[in-house]
């Protein structure tokens, strides 16, 4: 089992700059991808941002390459999502989740954190 906790969200004027983080706990030594998703009201759940847990590597959607950066510190056993240029229709509730190895995609999520931005 993998337990996740997001922090971070909050308020921001359009253009402006939030980190969300991510603090993973249990078996983490398992852990294969680290992701990020958003749900917007009345839309579905989409993908924002992944990022290998050994390795690094990251994928990002293109509605938020170049504006967002995941990254992870493995000794905290923790992930970021750092968002600048923040635009109205970035404005959603944010995920985190994990996918362990040998799981066939990501079977753990967060509770979620508001992320609200203002024209």
């Amino acid at each position: 089992q993998v337990q996740l906790v997001e922090s971070g969200g909050g308020l921001v004027q359009a253009g402006g700059s939030l980190r969300l983080s991510c603090a993973a706990s249990g078996r983490t030594s398992t852990l294969y991808t680290m992701g990020w998703f958003r749900q917007a009201p009345g839309k579905e759940r989409e993908f924002v941002a992944r990022i290998l847990w050994s390795g690094g590597g990251t994928s990002y959607a293109d509605s938020v390459k170049g504006r967002f950066t995941i990254s992870r510190d493995n000794a905290k056993n923790t992930v970021y999502l750092q968002m600048n240029s923040l635009k109205p229709e970035d404005t959603a509730v944010y995920f985190c989740a994990a996918w362990r190895l040998g799981d066939r995609g990501y079977d753990y999520w967060g509770q979620g954190t508001q992320v609200t931005v203002s024209s």
